[in-house]
């Protein structure tokens, strides 16, 4: 895992926004899946769901940016229960282009948001 991925291999992207050809891979990363949003619509080639933020993390943050740094440092926490996900994230994104999917509104305080950095190697 010598390679360091390139920033525009990791892009992000609502669910509810249409998908792309330039999105790549479209992997899910959001434990429930979003509202509304049909499955046959969304285009999502994976669902890693199990990298997602524990339900209790999850209710915990509540997309409240005031918790958004403690957010950052337990999801991390968490994610490095799943190395083996993450590792396949990072191949994946090694190899090409990948779009991680979210369903939250807040575009900048989400779990997508800490993953993408992790995937990156900007956030320990």
């Amino acid at each position: 895992m010598s390679k360091k991925i390139a920033a525009a291999n990791v892009k992000l992207k609502r669910a509810y926004d249409p998908a792309d050809a330039s999105d790549g891979i479209r992997i899910l990363v959001d434990r429930l899946w979003p509202r509304g949003v049909r499955k046959a619509d969304a285009a999502i080639d994976r669902w890693t769901k199990d990298i997602a933020p524990s339900t209790a993390l999850r209710k915990w943050f509540g997309h409240d940016p005031d918790r958004w740094q403690e957010f950052r440092t337990r999801y991390s926490e968490e994610i490095g229960k799943h190395s083996d996900l993450l590792d396949e994230l990072c191949a994946l994104a090694r190899a090409g282009r990948i779009t991680l999917v979210f369903a939250a509104h807040d575009e900048l305080h989400n779990d997508a948001v800490v993953l993408r950095d992790i995937v990156l190697g900007r956030h320990a």
